[in-house]
């Protein structure tokens, strides 16, 4: 089952490279804050590094004059190709890319996508959501390859 808009979001542990590989829990990470947290199937892949993830970073501040005190980019890859492209993007500052390496956090949230089939393995669903102290407020999922409910512009909208 997908998560909705008024569920509150999962416990669960994304990763960063930083002093080795951080732990970090989604708890703290969404607990008495406003956060967006976006996913993109694979970092470095065409559509995510091309169209999805620059649009957050042109909007990032935009989007943090909102209220919103993190925004988080989730990729189902290991911290250390999370972290090579994030210093590729230039995001530091900006957008804080996050590892989802086995794929558990998009498990939990219900938004698994399966590529097996052309040799991706499970990845996440592309989505963006805004998540106020825990609890979904906004959730944009692509049923696609397209970037459109889950682009920055339409976080914007929502914020």
């Amino acid at each position: 089952m997908s998560i909705k808009v008024g569920d509150k979001a999962p416990s669960g542990v994304l990763r960063r490279l930083g002093d080795g590989i951080e732990a970090l829990n989604t708890d703290d990470l969404f607990s008495g804050k406003k956060v967006v947290l976006f996913a993109v199937p694979g970092a470095f892949t065409p559509t995510c590094n091309d169209t999805h993830f620059p649009g957050f970073m042109v909007n990032a501040d935009a989007i943090k004059a909102k209220g919103v005190d993190g925004l988080y980019c989730m990729a189902v890859n290991d911290p250390f190709v999370t972290a090579a492209w994030s210093k590729s993007l230039g995001a530091e500052g900006h957008v804080e890319v996050l590892s989802d390496g086995n794929g558990d956090y998009a498990e939990a949230l219900g938004l698994v996508l399966d590529l097996t089939a052309i040799g991706l393995g499970k990845r996440s669903a592309r989505f963006a959501m805004v998540i106020n102290d825990g609890v979904v407020e906004y959730l944009g999922v692509e049923p696609g390859k397209e970037v459109g409910v889950s682009s920055a512009e339409a976080v914007l909208e929502a914020l």
